[in-house]
């Protein structure tokens, strides 16, 4: 039996953390398209890691608790590596919600419940929640403490309350970091940790897609006139998930770590201020 990381989202991010982080253990990877999971697997397997296959969708229960039980038969859950999701361009109204608001907090709930001792979690969340101004102090606390199968029946996510499919898709992203706050109170009684990176735009063919989308002049804008002045890399994001997941960052739980080249500073204080 091995230590088993959860990996969820065949993609270049969920990759880049668990080839930094998941050599020694049994690496699960769940992800929708068994294809790109697949093709995920076969490259870290070649490069030496001990990785398996499995189609899930996150925004089931019951494929959720499937992907827990299948890495519970290796051995015990230690790291959670939650990179799945759509984007705006990618999904409707609906998905968005379902996947990236509800499937994640039944993912974060559901592992809390199993992780090892001494265990950890880092969730991919976004810069998006970032820009969305802000909630109420009881719209905040609903996000993070409603019970997940109640979720998606909150007055602030029903469809007259959500312009578009980039307001649902931060509104999914603020809850993914309330939830991070309320499951890391519940993860330390087992003494375990979880938190939350909020990438800018990272070079994935996610962002390719975005790139190429309605809104791709907008985020080409973004990463121009961001202090970095570039996009960022998949590894950049697992130097911030390798701090999380070691022992350098044993005193730091129910965060979330903005990592976006300074675009949502120069957002609210620089050239990509929206005119007013």
């Amino acid at each position: 039996m091995k230590d088993v990381m959860i990996l969820t989202g065949a993609g270049q991010i969920g990759m880049a953390i668990a080839r930094r982080m998941g050599y020694g253990m049994k690496i699960v990877v769940g992800d929708k398209n068994l294809k790109n999971v697949q093709a995920i697997v076969k490259i870290m397997n070649d490069a030496g890691f001990d990785a398996v296959p499995v189609e899930m969708d996150l925004s089931s229960r019951e494929s959720i608790m499937n992907l827990i039980a299948e890495a519970q038969k290796y051995g015990e859950i230690s790291m959670l590596v939650n990179a799945a999701g759509v984007s705006p361009s990618q999904a409707p109204i609906e998905a968005i919600l379902k996947v990236d608001l509800y499937g994640t907090a039944v993912l974060l709930e559901e592992v809390g419940k199993v992780i090892k001792k001494g265990g950890v979690g880092v969730t991919i969340s976004s810069q998006s929640g970032w820009r969305m101004p802000a909630l109420t102090a009881e719209e905040d606390e609903l996000l993070a403490t409603t019970p997940a199968e109640e979720l998606l029946h909150l007055p602030l996510l029903q469809a007259e309350n959500i312009r578009d499919t980039l307001h649902a898709y931060q509104m999914a992203k603020r809850c993914n970091e309330k939830r991070v706050m309320a499951e890391a109170v519940k993860w330390g009684k087992r003494g375990a940790r979880i938190n939350a990176i909020a990438p800018g735009i990272i070079v994935t063919p996610l962002a390719i897609d975005e790139f190429n989308g309605p809104r791709g002049d907008f985020y080409k804008n973004m990463f121009a006139n961001c202090p970095a002045g570039r996009p960022g890399t998949a590894d950049e994001v697992a130097n911030v998930a390798e701090l999380l997941m070691s022992d350098k960052g044993a005193f730091i739980t129910g965060s979330t770590f903005l990592i976006d080249s300074g675009a949502t500073a120069s957002y609210f204080y620089g050239p990509l201020a929206p005119e007013k």
